[in-house]
């Protein structure tokens, strides 16, 4: 057998951490449930699940394109697939999902079902360098603080735009370093995503150019990346002896460390987060 290049020894890894009973147990329970991502949080009295379900809505009001049942949308990363079910509800679109967790692509079919829409959504396992899909396939392609976790961001992008039509769209948030980051002040926040970098803004923006696409519109939002590690932190604090004994007291006690060292790459300006649009010419 071929030895692993890094891209593929990035998504093994990747892919047995989402697959563990314990991540499972704590992205489901602490982190919001259907949607495991940055949220936007209006008030101190938000939960998790209500500001990560604001910024799904806030992201399809960016959409530009008239969205229908005629309309085929991809979500790379897709988690336990919440967004993939509010776009299929509020456009009638039909949606596929693209996840290398076959633990989560397994709960977002169950949901599906429980819910109804699973004639609207697939749920392909597989990885966002290689998307399993035709050129020209999809209308729009959605990504929420997935791409981060790849090790080649640059194919992932080109990719998006090899399986888009022409006028698809591009929509996605991702946690990111802000431009001319100093080197090694964030190393503990790669450790924790087993990488060497974070992309910025001006990395994507250049991507993108590259691989066919116009900015549509940037939101650069860090403050909720710091409020929404905040809120994981505190939850996690307070349902500590629950998650112990769910997950187990080390697991617990390393997220905790790693929601710390977020927090303080954060609070030193190191960090960026927002909405990023682009649409394929």
């Amino acid at each position: 057998m071929a030895p692993m290049n890094k891209e593929q020894r990035v998504a093994r890894t990747v892919e047995a951490y989402y697959d563990s009973e314990e991540a499972d147990a704590f992205y489901l329970r602490i982190w919001g449930g259907e949607d495991i991502h940055v949220g936007l949080y209006e008030a101190t009295t938000d939960t998790i699940a209500s500001a990560s379900r604001r910024t799904v809505e806030a992201m399809a009001n960016e959409i530009v394109l008239p969205l229908d049942e005629k309309h085929v949308l991809l979500d790379i990363g897709s988690g336990f697939g919440g967004p993939a079910r509010y776009l299929a509800k509020r456009f009638g679109s039909r949606v596929v999902c693209l996840n290398i967790s076959e633990v989560e692509n397994d709960r977002n079919r169950k949901t599906n079902r429980e819910q109804g829409v699973d004639d609207l959504i697939s749920v392909c396992h597989g990885a966002f360098e290689n998307i399993p899909a035709q050129d020209a396939s999809f209308d729009l392609v959605w990504s929420q603080d997935a791409i981060l976790h790849s090790a080649d961001r640059e194919r992932v992008i080109a990719e998006a735009s090899r399986v888009l039509k022409p006028g698809g769209e591009l929509i996605f948030t991702d946690p990111m370093q802000v431009d001319d980051c100093p080197q090694k002040v964030l190393q503990a926040v790669y450790d924790r995503i087993h990488l060497e970098s974070l992309a910025s803004l001006r990395l994507y923006r250049a991507m993108t150019m590259r691989h066919g696409f116009t900015e549509v519109s940037v939101q650069l939002m860090p403050n909720q990346l710091r409020n929404h590690y905040a809120a994981v932190q505190t939850e996690l604090n307070a349902r500590y002896e629950e998650m112990i004994d769910i997950a187990s007291r080390e697991y617990v006690d390393s997220m905790l460390r790693g929601l710390q060292s977020w927090l303080e790459a954060a609070d030193r300006g190191y960090l960026d987060w927002g909405i990023l649009h682009f649409q394929k010419r």
